[in-house]
């Protein structure tokens, strides 16, 4: 008996499961993360239960049942390979400290950079302060590469 009659056999689902299984392989190698590997084995379940005579009710059963069950008991594992590889980094450290004006601080002229840690940052200000070459500023916070700061009134006054 050829490959294709063994799919074919009984009721005609097990084709339609074998297409919905490949599919979703097929989706599953060509995307980053895993979107749904666990439908191809829940079509894989009710594949074999068709090849198995079982009637459509419960191939439908096998495949909500496989799928849903590999998916809670695989998803935290998955999501805790891809999704917790975060670099911790130290930038945050410099939030609340006291930094020196190296260049003008000026968000209109789009200049500045300040010392802070033994480290230069760029830097711009928070509103539309200007700050002078060797004044005291406080970092407030990062935006993308940029130190955001304030006057230390300005900031003790909001904390």
């Amino acid at each position: 008996m050829a490959f294709i009659d063994i799919v074919t056999m009984g009721n005609g689902w097990n084709l339609v499961w074998l297409v919905a299984m490949i599919a979703c392989i097929v989706v599953e190698v060509s995307t980053v993360s895993l979107t749904c590997i666990w439908f191809a084995l829940g079509a894989l379940a009710a594949l074999l239960a068709g090849l198995f005579g079982a009637p459509f009710w419960l191939q439908l059963v096998w495949f909500f049942v496989v799928s849903i069950l590999s998916l809670i008991a695989t998803r935290p594992l998955v999501n805790k390979f891809i999704n917790g590889k975060t670099q911790a980094t130290n930038a945050d450290m410099v939030i609340g400290q006291s930094c020196v004006v190296l260049e003008p601080i000026s968000n209109l002229s789009a200049t500045g950079s300040v010392k802070v840690g033994g480290k230069v940052w760029t830097a711009r200000s928070e509103g539309d302060t200007v700050f002078a070459p060797g004044e005291r500023v406080v970092a407030v916070r990062i935006e993308g590469v940029k130190l955001i700061v304030a006057s230390p009134a300005k900031h003790t006054q909001e904390v």
